[in-house]
C-alpha cells in the first residue's frame, strides 16, 4: 500500500517545505504544553494537520487524506466552505462579541433558521457552546419543568464530557466519572445485531426494548423520572438506527407518564442522516432537541437546545436559572446562518441522502459480501458504521468493548497510509464523510477500505 503523494503547494498557498517546518514546531509545542482529552498523555502521537479543504486534510508530512471522519462528525459542509469562512470574516469586522442579554441580528436569524427546521412546535432556541452543555441544560429544563429528578438514558450512547452529560453517557468513558449520585438510570436500547432481548427480527426487538423500558420506569417510579434522553441515531456508540416503531413507542411512554423526551441530535442533526434531523425519519416530535456540531460544521463552537412551547411556557414568568457568557456568540451564529443557508441553497442535505442511498450503503454492503471480517454495516445518509469481527458466527468483536486491539490498530494505520482518515471506536470504523462528499470521493473511500479490510480478514479467528 502506498502513501498518498505529497503536493508542493497546500490549499493555503503555503509551500509544503515551509508548512512542514511550521508543522514540526507545532508538534513539538503540542507535546510540551497541550493536554489532550480522553488520552494517556505519554502514549499519544497526535497527527499534525497543515491544511484542509472540502473533503480532505493534509498531515504534517504533506500527505493528503480523505476525511472519512468529518473530524468528530461535525464538518457537515466540508472543510473551509467559502461561504461560511466569509461569513465569519464579515462578522468579525462588524461585531466580534456581544453578551447574551442583548439582541443580536445573527443570533436572532440563526434561531429563526433552526426553528424553521425543527419538527413540531420546537420554536425557541437556547444557545450553548457545544453539545455537552446543550444536554446539561436540556436536563435542567426537564427537571425544573416536571419537578422530578431522575433521568433515563441508554447504554451504548454518548452525550458529552461535562458532569451531567458524562453520567448520561452509556459507554466506558462514564465509568471513572460515575459515582452513582447523578440521578441517571441506564437502560438497554434496541440493537438487533447484539440484541439484549434475544430478538430474531426488528419487530421483536422494538416490542421487547419498549417492554424493558416501560418495566424499568414502573420499577423506578414514574413520578420520579424527569426525562428520557436518547440519541435519535446513536453516533459514537455505533450508529444503531432504531427499528421501526421504537422512537414512536418511546414518545407514547413519555406521554403516558408525563416524562420529557429529549432527542440528542448533536451528531446526527443538520443533514448527517439525509434529513435535517435524524428524528425526522421516524415522524416523532420530542419535547427538546439538543444540537451542536453540524449546525455550523464546528467552524466556531456552538450548540443549543430547541424547546417546545409547553416547556418554554414554564419559564415565561419564571426565570430560567442558567446561562453562558458566550451563548449565541456572534461569530458562531454567523457561521450557523451561513452553514444552514449553504445547506439549503446547495441541496447538501439531499446530497447526503443520495450518497447514502446510492453509493455508501450499497458500497459498504458490497464490502461486507467480500470481507468476512465485517459482521454488519448499518447507517443512513453519510452516517455509517462497519462492525469488524474476528468470527461472524459468534460475533466476537475485533477489539473488546471499551478498548482497541493490535488488529484494529493495524487496520486504522493502514487506512491512514492509504490516504483515508477514519473515525474508529472499539471494533468499528465509521464511514462519516462530510455531507458535501462527492460520488467520486465516496467511491475513493470505499476503494481504500476494500484494500484495508484484507488486513482485518487476516485477523479472523481460525
Amino acid at each position: 500500500m502506498t502513501t498518498t503523494v505529497s503536493q508542493d503547494i497546500l490549499p493555503t498557498g503555503q509551500s509544503l517545505d515551509a508548512a512542514r517546518v511550521e508543522g514540526e514546531r507545532t508538534y513539538a509545542l503540542d507535546r510540551a504544553h497541550v493536554f489532550h482529552s480522553w488520552s494517556a498523555q505519554e502514549q499519544i502521537t497526535p497527527m499534525t494537520i497543515l491544511a484542509s479543504e472540502g473533503s480532505y486534510v493534509w498531515d504534517g508530512a504533506g500527505n493528503r487524506l480523505l476525511d472519512f471522519s468529518s473530524q468528530l462528525v461535525n464538518t457537515n459542509v466540508g472543510h473551509q466552505h467559502p461561504k461560511v469562512v466569509a461569513a465569519i470574516q464579515e462578522q468579525a469586522a462588524k461585531l466580534c462579541t456581544i453578551a447574551p442579554q442583548y439582541a443580536n441580528d445573527v443570533r436572532s436569524e440563526a434561531a429563526r433558521l433552526i426553528a424553521e427546521r425543527t419538527p413540531g412546535d420546537l420554536n425557541k432556541v437556547f444557545f450553548t457552546n457545544g453539545g455537552a452543555d446543550a444536554n446539561e441544560h436540556a436536563v435542567r429544563m426537564a427537571r425544573l419543568h416536571t419537578g422530578r429528578y431522575k433521568v433515563l438514558s441508554r447504554y451504548r450512547s454518548y452525550h458529552g464530557g461535562t458532569d451531567t452529560a458524562i453520567n448520561l453517557t452509556g459507554d466506558p468513558r462514564r465509568w471513572p466519572n460515575d459515582y452513582g449520585n447523578s440521578g441517571v438510570v441506564h437502560f438497554h436500547g434496541p440493537f438487533l445485531y447484539r440484541s439484549q432481548f434475544h430478538a430474531e427480527n426488528e419487530q421483536q426487538e422494538t416490542e421487547r426494548a419498549l417492554e424493558h423500558l416501560d418495566q424499568l420506569i414502573r420499577l423506578e417510579g414514574p413520578n420520579s423520572i424527569a426525562a428520557i434522553v436518547l440519541e435519535s441515531v446513536p453516533g459514537t456508540a455505533g450508529i444503531m438506527v432504531p427499528p421501526p416503531g421504537y422512537l414512536a413507542g418511546v414518545r407514547e411512554i413519555c406521554d403516558r407518564y408525563g416524562i420529557v423526551f429529549i432527542a440528542d441530535e448533536v451528531m446526527s442533526g443538520f443533514g448527517r442522516t439525509g434529513k435535517w434531523f435524524a428524528i425526522d425519519h421516524f415522524d416523532v416530535v420530542p419535547d427538546l432537541i439538543t444540537f451542536a456540531k453540524g449546525v455550523n460544521s464546528g467552524y466556531v463552537p456552538l450548540g443549543g437546545v430547541a424547546i417546545s412551547e409547553k416547556i418554554a411556557a414554564t419559564f415565561a414568568n419564571r426565570p430560567y436559572p442558567g446561562g453562558l457568557t458566550y451563548s449565541g456568540h456572534p461569530l458562531a451564529t454567523a457561521a450557523a446562518v451561513a452553514t444552514i443557508n449553504a445547506m439549503e441553497d446547495e441541496r447538501i442535505v439531499e446530497n447526503a441522502a443520495r450518497i447514502g442511498a446510492e453509493i455508501l450503503g450499497p458500497g459498504l454492503r458490497g464490502l461486507a459480501d467480500r470481507h468476512p471480517s465485517i459482521g454488519e454495516v448499518r447507517g443512513l445518509g453519510v452516517f455509517w458504521a462497519i462492525e469488524l469481527v474476528a468470527d461472524r458466527a459468534t460475533k466476537e468483536p475485533l477489539a473488546p468493548y471499551g478498548a482497541s486491539s493490535p488488529a484494529m490498530n493495524e487496520v486504522i494505520a493502514a487506512c491512514k497510509a492509504g490516504g483515508l482518515l477514519p473515525f474508529a471506536n472499539f471494533n468499528r470504523i465509521h464511514a462519516v464523510p462530510p455531507c458535501t462528499v462527492t460520488e467520486a470521493e465516496a467511491r475513493e473511500g470505499l476503494a481504500i477500505l476494500d484494500t484495508v479490510l484484507d488486513i482485518a480478514d487476516a485477523h479472523r479467528a481460525s
